[in-house]
């Protein structure tokens, strides 16, 4: 461990840690993991929130942190990183950490150092996750261990294939590998670190059945390399019914793929991720709609949006009113709000099966790492509008007349035809001419100001109240 911080010493001009003193100190940590949370939340059967947050200067995150605590209490704090340390340039990060820190769209981990990591992690109750999106995370990874911090998102796919064009899946893979078997080697010592996997991927129309084979390919690998905490987040759809059944799938794929580990499998829902409605009132609502989704369908946590989610960078204030919003599913009021449970059963049924079928080629090889990179060239796996040319991008996705994502083209995916005919059935017919208007349309779902009837939905899809 900390070979990579060895590497970028001189560049970094920060302290090396050492391996020994970094066990002892997270060993010692008078504070709850991401982990010990977890375990709790689903004892208790209670949503934990997490809000996004990260700025360049490290007085201004120590603040936010401490403002956040204060005025919301989130269950899980979060360190966003900034784009250049996620795609490397940590000299400019450095630069600009020192110079004009407002430049940054996130907090500069390596270049403030693991020891100012420490001041964050330590001023506050909240468990710390980090959240970045770099294909290669291991200098990051290093110092976010050193800095005592308990989880660590994403993976070689997630954090490649929907963000970068040139980078070969194969290397990301094999650097996510080198971060997950040092979180095997923490867990022997007893540090249990959640890696969360990031399902989401370009969150532009993503269907559930890709969300769950991709995040739980990225689990697997991590798994055979040591790891002993899973989150499998997946976004926010629009579409109730659906979103219910994804996140009710995760434990019941968790038994099938993960039967060892499955009950430190955990579900995440990341809230509407898509764009965004302007006025309050609907942002709110949207808010609410994905935590009370959040907690019907059994997940552990929710990372809140905010009210300001279409105008850019959240205040603090925005914030805090997204997660007290969001905390609001823990109420015992909302209990009584009962979804149609037969129509969630039936969707549950068909995206069982049609994940089973993507990941049945994949899964059979004994090499899953090259199966993985070889099944994304040949097409059996794919993410729609993928930025990296390690992907095919084939997969198009669209929104059938009640809002749920089904496939328009499958490209080579491996879905079985009657599974097929079930999308063509709900999506009808779309003339050529209509694609691009008809996508349009989609992905502005909920940005438009429109009547009930403009919706076509079931009265099995509409909640009652008991």
């Amino acid at each position: 461990m900390f070979n990579q911080h060895r590497r970028h010493a001189d560049s970094l001009q920060v302290e090396q840690p050492n391996h020994d003193e970094v066990i002892r100190y997270m060993q010692g940590l008078r504070k709850d993991t991401v982990f010990d949370r977890l375990q709790v939340a689903r004892k208790q059967g209670n949503l934990l929130v997490q809000p996004r947050c990260g700025v360049g200067d490290h007085q201004a995150m120590l603040q936010l942190l401490g403002e956040l605590e204060a005025h919301a209490g989130p269950d899980v704090a979060t360190l966003t990183i900034d784009a250049h340390t996620r795609l490397k340039r940590f000299e400019v990060a450095a630069r600009l950490a020192k110079q004009d820190p407002k430049q940054l769209n996130g907090y500069p981990l390596p270049a403030h150092g693991w020891r100012a990591g420490r001041e964050l992690n330590e001023s506050i109750v909240a468990p710390i996750q980090i959240r970045h999106g770099s294909p290669d995370p291991r200098l990051l990874f290093e110092v976010s261990i050193a800095a005592g911090f308990s989880a660590f998102e994403g993976g070689g796919i997630g954090y490649n294939i929907p963000y970068c064009k040139e980078v070969p899946l194969q290397d990301s893979l094999n650097w996510w590998r080198e971060v997950d078997r040092c979180c095997g080697e923490l867990a022997r010592h007893g540090i249990i670190v959640d890696r969360e996997f990031f399902g989401t991927l370009t969150a532009v129309l993503m269907p559930p059945t890709i969300q769950l084979a991709v995040a739980f390919l990225e689990a697997l690998l991590a798994y055979q390399s040591g790891v002993k905490c899973l989150s499998i987040a997946v976004c926010q759809t629009g579409h109730t019914i659906q979103d219910i059944s994804m996140l009710r799938a995760i434990p019941l794929l968790a038994r099938r793929y993960l039967p060892e580990v499955a009950e430190q499998v955990y579900p995440v829902l990341h809230q509407f991720m898509g764009a965004f409605p302007m006025p309050r009132q609907d942002a709110d609502a949207l808010i609410l709609r994905g935590a009370m989704i959040a907690k019907a369908g059994g997940a552990v946590k929710t990372i809140n949006k905010t009210h300001q989610e279409s105008f850019g960078v959240p205040t603090r204030e925005a914030n805090v009113s997204g997660i007290l919003l969001s905390k609001a599913a823990n109420s015992w009021i909302l209990d009584l709000m009962q979804v149609g449970e037969e129509s969630i059963s039936a969707e549950l049924e068909w995206l069982l099966e049609e994940v089973d079928a993507v990941l049945a080629p994949v899964l059979d090889s004994s090499d899953l790492l090259q199966s993985i990179c070889t099944s994304f060239a040949n097409g059996r796996l794919d993410v729609p509008f993928s930025a990296s040319r390690y992907a095919k991008a084939q997969v198009m996705p669209m929104r059938a007349a009640d809002g749920a994502i089904r496939f328009f083209d499958f490209g080579q995916l491996n879905i079985p035809h009657k599974l097929r005919r079930r999308h063509q059935q709900q999506l009808g017919h779309i003339a050529d001419d209509d694609v691009f208007y008809k996508l349009e349309a989609d992905i502005m779902w909920f940005c438009r100001q429109r009547s009930a009837e403009d919706v076509a939905t079931s009265p099995s899809q509409l909640p009652n109240v008991a």
